[in-house]
C-alpha cells in the first residue's frame, strides 16, 4: 500500500509537503505513511486518495485482509428467508428486492463491526442501488426458480415474499446471536420506505469512500459511530 501512494504522487509530480498539506499533516509525517512506519486515520486515508486522484478503494484495498470465512450459501438463503419473514410488509409478506438487499448488506456489516467477520462471506458492490454482493441477483433467480419465493410487481418495485412463510428449524444455519441481530434490524426498517433505507446506507463510509463498481472492504464500518450502523435514524419514517 505505501509503495502504491508513493508512485501514484510521483506520477503526478507532487512533492509530500504538497500532499501533506492536503490531508492536514507534516511533511515528515507524511514520509512515515510513504514508508509504511505510519497509518493513518480514515478521514486522512480518504483526503489522501482525493489528493492523488484516485478512489479509497483503489488505494487501500490490497492493505485489507480477505474475509474471515467463505460464502456459504445455505446460509445466505438462511438469511433472506429470515428476512422477508421478519420485515415483510404486514398485510401480504412481501418486501421490496431493494430494501431486502439493504437488510442482507446491514447484516453482513453490523456482523462485522462487532465480530470482525460477514455473516454471509460474501463481497459487496458499490452499484447505483447498492451495496450488494454479484450473487444476490442470482440467489434470488435460483429461489424464485425453486418456488422458495414469488416475485409480484407493484409499480416498479419487484416485491418478494415467501410461498412457505413457515420458517423450517431444519434449514436453520444462523446461530441465535445472528438470528437476533437479523430481528433487530428487521424491526428497525421494516416501516420505513426503500428509498430511506437506499439513503442511510449511501450516508455510511463503506460506501461513500469507495468508487462505482469497486469491491467494498468490510473494514472501512469500523470507523462509523455505534448509532449509526444499523439503527434507523428518528427523522426516518414513513411505509414501503
Amino acid at each position: 500500500m505505501s509503495g502504491n501512494i508513493k508512485r501514484l504522487r510521483e506520477q503526478l509530480g507532487l512533492s509530500q509537503s504538497a500532499v501533506a498539506d492536503e490531508i492536514g499533516i507534516s511533511r515528515p509525517s507524511y514520509d512515515k505513511v510513504e514508508s509504511g512506519e505510519k497509518e493513518l486515520t480514515i478521514g486522512q486515508a480518504k483526503n489522501l486518495a482525493s489528493a492523488l486522484g484516485t478512489s479509497f478503494g483503489n488505494l487501500f484495498s490490497d492493505s485489507f485482509s480477505e474475509p474471515t470465512i467463505r460464502y456459504n450459501e445455505r446460509k445466505y438463503k438462511d438469511m433472506i428467508r429470515r428476512f422477508i419473514s421478519y420485515a415483510g410488509a404486514d398485510s401480504d409478506g412481501r418486501i421490496p428486492k431493494t430494501k431486502l438487499a439493504k437488510l442482507l448488506y446491514l447484516a453482513d456489516f453490523s456482523w462485522f463491526y462487532d465480530h470482525l467477520e460477514p455473516i454471509s462471506g460474501l463481497e459487496y458492490r458499490r452499484i447505483p442501488q447498492g451495496p450488494v454482493p454479484d450473487e444476490y441477483f442470482r440467489v434470488i433467480d435460483s429461489m424464485y426458480e425453486n418456488g422458495e419465493i414469488d416475485i409480484k410487481f407493484s409499480g416498479k418495485a419487484m416485491m418478494i415474499s415467501l410461498n412457505d412463510s413457515t420458517l423450517d428449524p431444519q434449514d436453520a444455519e444462523l446461530t441465535d446471536e445472528q438470528d437476533d441481530l437479523l430481528r433487530n434490524i428487521a424491526k428497525e426498517w421494516k416501516e420505513a420506505r426503500t428509498e430511506s433505507i437506499v439513503n442511510f446506507t449511501h450516508n455510511q463510509d463503506p460506501w461513500r469512500m469507495c468508487a462505482d463498481r469497486e469491491i467494498i472492504p468490510y473494514e472501512l464500518i469500523v470507523q462509523e459511530d455505534p448509532e449509526h450502523v444499523y439503527k434507523r435514524p428518528l427523522a426516518v419514517s414513513g411505509a414501503n
